[in-house]
């Protein structure tokens, strides 16, 4: 018999006519008349299980792109203590926020004297525009061409559409747009830039990505995240959100590659089992819209960086999280790979306490932490290629990453 799985949008076994749920979107709408061709099912909403042979979009392969330029965290200490030392009597105690917090080194896309002067937002966005092309190219060869992960290379043409997911440039048309001029995707390529969720944009990409699979289940598709985190850097900002921002974030870009039920990912895979995306959930929390973010003003772009949001994470994730889970039917003690951004030392302690985590459980996060420092969308897809050869068949996993809104997004895996 086959074994049961739980997920968001199920069926059980029936003759009856179709109804899907009044608020279904168009992707669960068409995944429903799908279902019910397969199967002949009467299809409604939530919290029951899938009993069916429809299977979900699975992730196959991620591909990364880093700079050469590599700064350790002593560097960036000491070119902080001189920027700001006249803005702060305590410097020396601000300054622990450097060792504390885990970061060992991280990469960027300019040397280091070039952070030491002041640039206009103008020349700051056409560095990241160049940049972004450069190492999106980059990502997305290492993904497609992946022979680690991928039994054959995929090629461009079988690409159906690209996730391009960024908060730290703006460029109209848009960065995937740009990379489809040097890269041979087909002209019929759809394009989707989503800007604004910063690091919460790699997970929600995932989850956009899943919607589009289920109602386009023989589509291969992309998502593109690139974060060029220090060419959003204030050389005249002296605020203490700035010196904490200079203490964590980094220059990174990385590529995921999705694929429907229906593109026979099972046979281009070269792991012995790969994660499938069951369900998904997208929660934002009231009145939070100055926990983090950018305050946009001339000179481009100035981090709101609350103190607060371990405090947040710690109160408010476990019941969002919980909820996520009573409904797939799975308890968090199943939940053996925790794929989450690595927001900062003090947020995977507060993951750890909130959910009741093993420690051992954030230690990947943490080494991209340790390694990388905080790509905003992109850690997570860091995080989430180490964790792809670890799962064994049946194992459950969670990705998540939290960002400005304050919001949280949340994905269950299930490795096969």
């Amino acid at each position: 018999m086959q074994k049961r799985v739980p997920i968001q949008w199920g069926f059980k076994p029936r003759l009856n006519e179709v109804k899907p749920p009044a608020d279904a979107s168009i992707f669960q709408r068409k995944f429903f008349e799908r279902s019910s061709k397969k199967i002949g099912a009467q299809i409604r909403r939530c919290e029951f299980d899938f009993w069916g042979d429809v299977v979900m979009p699975v992730i196959l392969s991620v591909g990364e792109a880093v700079p050469l330029n590599i700064l350790e965290q002593g560097e960036v200490m000491n070119f902080s203590r001189e920027l700001f030392s006249e803005s702060f009597q305590d410097i020396e105690r601000l300054l622990k926020a450097f060792p504390n917090g885990y970061v060992e080194k991280r990469h960027f896309v300019k040397d280091l004297p070039w952070y030491k002067q002041s640039h206009t937002f103008e020349e700051k966005n056409d560095a990241f525009i160049e940049a972004a092309v450069e190492f999106g190219e980059s990502a997305i060869k290492n993904c497609l061409h992946n022979l680690i992960l991928l039994n054959r290379q995929v090629s461009y043409e079988e690409i159906e559409a690209i996730f391009f997911i960024t908060t730290t440039g703006m460029a109209t048309p848009s960065i995937e747009a740009r990379i489809m001029n040097v890269l041979p995707f087909s002209e019929r390529t759809k394009r989707i830039p989503i800007w604004g969720l910063g690091c919460a944009g790699g997970a929600s990409g995932l989850s956009r990505a899943y919607e589009y699979c289920l109602a386009y289940p023989k589509a291969k598709v992309l998502v593109l995240s690139i974060e060029l985190c220090s060419l959003t850097f204030q050389y005249n900002d002296r605020s203490k959100s700035n010196l904490i921002g200079t203490s964590l974030f980094a220059d990174g870009v990385a590529c995921v590659l999705l694929a429907g039920d229906e593109a026979e990912a099972a046979q281009m895979s070269a792991l012995p089992s790969i994660p499938r995306i069951l369900a998904t959930q997208s929660t934002t929390m009231r009145n939070s819209l100055d926990v983090m973010g950018w305050e946009i003003k001339n000179d481009g772009l100035f981090v709101i960086f609350s103190k607060d949001i371990p405090c947040i994470v710690e109160k408010w994730l476990k019941p969002n999280v919980s909820d996520f889970l009573q409904k797939q039917m799975v308890d968090m003690k199943e939940i053996k790979h925790f794929i989450a951004h690595p927001g900062g030392k003090k947020v995977l302690e507060a993951y750890v306490k909130s959910l009741e985590l093993h420690p051992s459980m954030v230690h990947l996060p943490l080494k991209v932490l340790k390694l990388y420092g905080n790509m905003s969308s992109a850690t997570v897809f860091f995080v989430l290629r180490r964790f792809l050869p670890k799962g064994t068949q049946g194992d459950y996993g969670i990705c998540t990453a939290l960002g400005p809104g304050f919001s949280s997004e949340l994905l269950l895996l299930r490795w096969e």
